[in-house]
């Protein structure tokens, strides 16, 4: 198979992680004969430095010339600690999802045997824990009218049946394909935005007789996916609530740096990992590239290629059970690897395989 892939390496560790993704999919072509054509693009604080454009009209044109966007991530800390500067690396992010339709984000959550230590849960609560998020990317609070001054400020929530209906089609089909368990997460007791979702929600309800539908409130969800999360099969949810929840679950996993992610819509599919720059650890050889890595399966399997994504799963959990780990989930004792050394193994493994 041959695909084009814009690679978007953004800012902080986007480089370094990103170069291990790049040269996992190259071990992938190599081994099983496809042909991988990059275009490689700014976006963030790079893009804002380079040509004072956070999401440059350059890069959104390959995006969209593209088969599929590996993105990695976006932020500096220059932004983060001046909250009056209107120009945002995360401008960028949230221009890219609007301008490429993608509306549904796809999280999924699953434990490792090996890491269940890492997390602070209680193991007898993780093990076997395996459900999806997903998360509505276009809509709420994020893209609504927002106003500051000095004294007063606000952000609108607003969502309109289409972009409901279409996020929650997603989301019912996503349960039917697995284990028929759908749990819809809003807050509909206080906001009109969370009645809209749950109405429609029940409308469709009808459609999917084959899947088990259940409504649970953002604040017992948050609970629920921390002291229960093998109940959970699907969830969907909207923009706001959906970006938390998915940055909890990183205690089920014991390190953002193994969340993947895909990014799906109208026109050019995304993969990401959750995680976000880590400004601080830039150019340092620390970042866990897993995340990462694990994008780039999910890029596999989107366009059918199973096997592929397959080899690439049974390679990250080969490391893990070998101890190649970067600092963050790495075992006492055990000899350290970086960023660089981590990517490595799995190429050569995949190569051997």
């Amino acid at each position: 198979m041959k695909l084009r892939i814009a690679v978007l390496p953004g800012d902080g560790i986007g480089p370094e992680i990103m170069k291990q993704g790049v040269a996992v999919m190259d071990a992938v072509a190599a081994k099983f004969g496809h042909e991988f054509e990059y275009e490689e693009a700014l976006v963030g604080a790079i893009a804002i430095e380079t040509v004072g454009n956070p999401y440059p009209d350059e890069t959104h044109e390959a995006c969209m010339r593209a088969d599929a966007v590996l993105f990695a991530a976006v932020g500096d800390l220059k932004y983060d600690n001046n909250p009056t500067l209107k120009v945002r690396p995360e401008t960028g992010l949230l221009a890219m999802r609007k301008k490429l339709g993608l509306f549904a984000n796809v999280r999924p959550v699953a434990t490792f045997d090996c890491l269940l230590h890492k997390s602070p849960l209680k193991e007898e609560l993780l093990r076997g824990a395996d459900f999806v998020v997903i998360r509505e990317l276009t809509g709420g609070m994020y893209f609504g009218e927002k106003y500051q001054d000095n004294d007063r400020a606000y952000d609108t929530n607003v969502y309109t049946r289409p972009e409901v209906e279409r996020i929650l089609k997603v989301a019912f089909e996503t349960a039917r394909q697995r284990r028929k368990h759908l749990t819809v997460v809003d807050k509909a007791n206080v906001l009109a935005s969370s009645r809209l979702w749950r109405q429609i929600a029940k409308e469709m309800e009808p459609q999917y007789p084959d899947v088990t539908t259940d409504y649970m409130f953002i604040d017992n969800a948050s609970m629920r996916v921390l002291t229960e999360p093998r109940f959970f099969d699907v969830i969907v949810t909207e923009n706001t609530f959906g970006d938390i929840l998915t940055d909890e679950t990183s205690c089920i996993t014991g390190s953002m740096g193994l969340q993947p992610s895909s990014s799906l819509g109208e026109h050019t599919p995304l993969f990401e990992p959750v995680h976000g720059s880590w400004p601080q650890a830039k150019g340092q050889n620390l970042a866990n590239p897993l995340a990462q890595i694990l994008s780039a399966a999910m890029l596999l399997e989107h366009f059918g290629l199973k096997q592929e994504g397959a080899l690439v799963r049974e390679t990250v959990n080969a490391s893990l059970d070998a101890n190649v780990r970067t600092p963050e989930i790495q075992v006492e004792g055990a000899p350290k690897y970086g960023t660089k050394e981590v990517g490595q193994w799995i190429v050569d493994y995949i190569a051997k395989a």
